[in-house]
């Protein structure tokens, strides 16, 4: 909200919800067959602790050590049996929709006075510190596209979901449609619990993050400690389904040949049938990474944005593909766009090339060498090392993808695999 105001947080969501609701389509019909969430939550249980007690403040050292145990904490959940996750996940979705209803309705009835229409919808305020107002709302919708990813997971976990050739194109749609208009309400709510504009968002004495000043000013603190429960719990249960997820991907990687000690990584504990060697080399990689939180913030935060860079340019490859040198020879699977694939596609594309470049540029001014955005650098080497390792070394002995059928591994063109299907 600093950056736009309320205004492009608004209607930067909308925007950034209904073009990734073009990629999500365009995944969806392609699909056949942690670290910054779990930091971002021992911050905001630091802020818990100055609600709780505004005379103690945790320094960066006390939130690494807290992240460090929520790293645990997801490692072990994620070395279950699925059915187990399973549950969780469903779980943590009525009680994150739980949350936003009670915080909705309680918020709204208790702050006294609500902000105005005219503040929510209609004034904008640039505080990004950059001249061009346009620019500023640009870095909104950043803010909006970094929430809105990660809904590829459903493919990730496709085999060991159910009839996935539905349920995986459903997962990914239904996860941003449910995140698009849920996310929408719970920031309209905000936006009209913002009481004092300045002593709330702008403010350096402001409790951070800024939305537990919101909370303490328009409902105190008991009310306030209640919100933050939802929320801290939304914000865990994100963090364990991305470490799901990641180690699926870490799992697949490593089936194929293409990850250091794939023989390794490439394994299922025998009672859960997890890939639990996977799971705790993420939680391994994560806590790593964590360690330029305490040391250096700007290469911690250019680090973390590769991140999403790399989600981005991985939904644009396959859509890309799919609209272009495949789009002739792409056999659709139970979920189809039919002749809005191509238009749909384009679309879809463009906003990626046009976010990826966004998510590379400077965000804050004036652009010094602390404010620099670095991310361009970290994306650029791994972009590098990764196509020389394969032109060097992979090329001679990758096959394509592999996938296991009745135990056995296959490739992924192989007629069994159709008959199967």
């Amino acid at each position: 909200m600093i950056d736009a105001g309320s205004m492009g947080v608004i209607w930067g969501w909308v925007i950034t919800g209904l073009l990734t609701m073009m990629v999500a389509l365009s995944l969806a019909e392609i699909c056949i067959g942690i670290t910054s969430v779990d930091l971002g939550l021992a911050q905001f249980i630091a802020g818990v602790v100055s609600v709780w007690d505004p005379e103690v403040t945790l320094s960066v050292y006390a939130q690494y050590g807290i992240y460090l145990g929520i790293l645990l904490i997801h490692g072990i959940l994620n070395s279950v049996a699925v059915s187990w996750n399973g549950a969780m996940n469903q779980g943590a979705f009525y009680i994150n929709m739980l949350g936003i209803l009670l915080i909705v309705i309680a918020g709204l009835a208790i702050t006294k006075p609500l902000a105005t229409g005219d503040f929510v919808f209609t004034q904008f305020y640039n505080g990004s510190g950059f001249e061009s107002n346009g620019f500023a709302f640009l870095l909104v919708i950043l803010q909006s596209q970094y929430t809105l990813s990660g809904y590829d997971s459903a493919a990730h976990m496709s085999e060991e979901t159910k009839n996935s050739q539905s349920g995986s194109p459903f997962g990914i749609l239904v996860s941003v449609a449910a995140n698009v208009v849920s996310g929408l309400v719970f920031l309209i709510a905000i936006s009209f619990m913002v009481t004092d504009y300045d002593g709330q968002i702008l403010s350096e004495g402001a409790i951070q993050p800024q939305m537990i000043q919101v909370f303490y000013d328009g409902v105190g603190g008991a009310w306030t400690m209640v919100f933050l429960v939802f929320v801290m719990l939304s914000i865990f249960f994100c963090g364990s389904a991305l470490t799901l997820g990641s180690s699926r991907m870490v799992y697949a990687f490593a089936r194929d040949g293409a990850m250091p000690f794939s023989r390794y990584l490439h394994s299922l504990h025998p009672r859960t049938q997890s890939p639990v060697i996977a799971v705790w080399f993420n939680i391994l990689v994560a806590a790593i990474v964590g360690v330029l939180y305490m040391i250096n913030s700007t290469a911690y935060e250019a680090i973390v944005s590769v991140n999403t860079i790399g989600s981005q340019v991985s939904y644009l490859v396959p859509v890309l593909l799919r609209i272009t040198v495949s789009r002739t020879q792409f056999k659709p699977g139970p979920f189809s766009l039919g002749r809005l694939s191509v238009p749909v596609g384009a679309i879809a594309s463009a906003w990626l090339i046009f976010t990826c470049a966004l998510f590379i540029t400077p965000t804050t001014a004036p652009v010094t060498p602390d404010t620099m955005n670095y991310a361009v650098v970290p994306f650029g080497a791994i972009m590098i090392f990764s196509m020389a390792y394969y032109f060097i070394w992979g090329r001679k002995w990758f096959t394509g993808p592999v996938r296991m059928v009745d135990g056995k591994k296959v490739m992924l063109d192989d007629d069994s695999i159709q008959s199967k299907q």
